[in-house]
């Protein structure tokens, strides 16, 4: 198994096992206490860093009607919106990198899910496609009302496939593309047998941030500590009763809805009817299904070489650059598809 299938085989998230073994990464409650850094930048190397050098704002957006407010990271003022949905046990600030480098063509919308980050809901646990879609479409309603900008949604592992899950519901007026990044129905189905063992297996509790970053970057499942400082933090709560930081979300307890994630998305993802950009850290997902629309040309693919299986977070200026041609090469401005004396978005509502 080579490393890039190796991160796809840990979906839904949290990988830092599959290509480094155990031992090699520091317990928050090691017997042993650790010994300090012996100089200042050694423990400046993981210090947690603020959110606000890479977007503009961040915003509580309240769904009426319910409990539900999901929070959400913005950047850029012009262009259309390019609006990224995080993998299961990341957040928004999972984008913040490449955010900072797209908001130069594009506005940039990162959203926390349900149970994710900062957003909160009656229920946490209920990461069921239909919720999640609702939330994705709710709360993009209350941000841009009924005249939304042209909207690109990109999504990362779970995120990936409730981004296509949105998008096959035809329920937004001016989508104009989809960015799916790593995750491909067949690897992705395969891999869910292994995963309570997978999340069970992880450090669960971390003294400090400073050690949960250390550990992120140094057990593999990001490879970028600069994207580390400042996504991870977001990612972690602190427990009163057991003085540490544990993870904030449960994943090992939403099972339930694995499935339903992946299951199907190959087809979905096809039969959406805007520009598609399928982003890989390697060339072994491709299914039967895929593979064929591959070479019928019914959506673009790259492969993202030196890269885990965060894309973003791993290398986010490619990351960036990807977006913004994609955007470019589709001719997707601020109204959808530009063609000189037109204005036409990718559809209209049915």
């Amino acid at each position: 198994m080579d490393s890039s299938e190796s991160h796809m085989a840990t979906l839904p998230e949290d990988d830092a096992d599959s290509d480094h073994p155990q031992q090699t990464s520091p317990s928050a409650f090691d017997s042993v206490p650790q010994r300090p850094p012996s100089n200042k930048s050694s423990l400046e190397k993981y210090l947690p860093v603020d959110w606000s050098i890479y977007f503009d704002k961040e915003q509580d957006v309240a769904i009426p009607n319910s409990n539900d407010v999901f929070h959400v990271y913005m950047a850029g003022t012009e262009g259309p919106v390019v609006f990224c949905l995080h993998g299961g046990g990341y957040s928004g600030l999972s984008f913040a990198l490449s955010a900072s480098k797209i908001k130069e063509k594009a506005r940039v919308v990162a959203m926390d899910f349900r149970g994710h980050g900062k957003s909160v809901s009656d229920n946490d646990l209920d990461l069921s496609v239909e919720t999640m879609c609702n939330d994705v479409i709710a709360v993009i309603k209350q941000l841009y009302g009924e005249s939304p900008p042209a909207i690109i949604l990109v999504g990362h592992s779970m995120g990936g496939s409730i981004a296509v899950h949105v998008a096959a519901r035809r329920s937004l007026s001016t989508l104009a593309g989809l960015v799916v990044v790593d995750v491909v129905e067949g690897t992705a189905m395969a891999s869910l047998i292994h995963m309570q063992k997978i999340l069970s297996s992880r450090v669960q509790h971390f003294s400090s941030l400073e050690k949960a970053i250390e550990w992120s970057v140094r057990g593999g499942s990001l490879r970028n500590v600069d994207s580390a400082r400042v996504s991870i933090p977001s990612t972690l709560k602190y427990d009163d009763s057991k003085k540490c930081y544990v993870y904030r979300t449960e994943l090992e307890k939403t099972e339930q809805y694995w499935k339903e994630w992946y299951e199907g998305l190959s087809d979905k993802f096809l039969s959406c009817p805007v520009p598609k950009l399928l982003l890989l850290a390697g060339t072994d997902r491709l299914d039967k299904s895929l593979t064929i629309g591959q070479m019928q040309g019914k959506f673009q693919m790259i492969v993202v070489r030196h890269t885990g299986h965060a894309i973003q977070e791993d290398s986010p200026e490619e990351f960036a650059n990807l977006v913004i041609n994609f955007i470019s090469r589709n001719r997707i401005g601020p109204h959808g598809v530009e063609i000189p004396g037109l204005r036409k978005p990718a559809f209209s509502k049915p």
